[in-house]
């Protein structure tokens, strides 16, 4: 995905906080939205482009799930209400940002038990310029679809 994850953040954090009657921590809920992306700064910078980025630790589902539990269990004993919001926003966001990736990109959802990537649509290098090939690919019909639907969604919640 490439434009996708941020409206995607932008729907699910909206979701979750009309189903809660919560309006607080739609920037948590964004950022998360993003977070696993965070490793393309490694990838660029020092990586020189050696891995594939979703192969980094920000890219692995259990990295996240441990965290939660962690989280979560941590919590048990504070019942803080605050903090069981914020790690709802925060953490189902990363995970959508996860299953978005799985789309086109792969992440290896069964590590440390296996290192394939799963991935459910494989985008053929068509162009020599490899975001070409993306973005001409009628996958990304998929992600217009999600930023338009923020964007409808944007519009009905500012005139509220």
């Amino acid at each position: 995905m490439f434009i996708a994850h941020l409206p995607a953040g932008y729907l699910l954090t909206r979701g979750i906080q009309h189903r809660m009657h919560e309006v607080k921590y739609l920037w948590i809920g964004l950022a998360a939205s993003v977070l696993p992306d965070v490793d393309l700064l490694y990838f660029y910078l020092i990586d020189h482009r050696q891995t594939m980025h979703h192969e980094y630790w920000t890219h692995l589902p259990i990295f996240w799930l441990v965290l939660w539990a962690v989280l979560a269990i941590g919590n048990l004993s504070f019942k803080n209400h605050a903090v069981t919001t914020i790690s709802l926003i925060f953490f189902s966001n990363i995970f959508l940002h996860l299953i978005l990736d799985t789309f086109v990109g792969g992440i290896a959802w069964l590590y440390p038990l296996s290192s394939q990537s799963f991935s459910l649509v494989i985008v053929p290098a068509t162009h020599m310029f490899w975001v070409l090939s993306f973005v001409t690919h009628w996958s990304f019909l998929v992600e217009l679809a999600i930023v338009a639907a923020a964007i409808v969604m944007y519009a009905k919640n500012r005139n509220r």
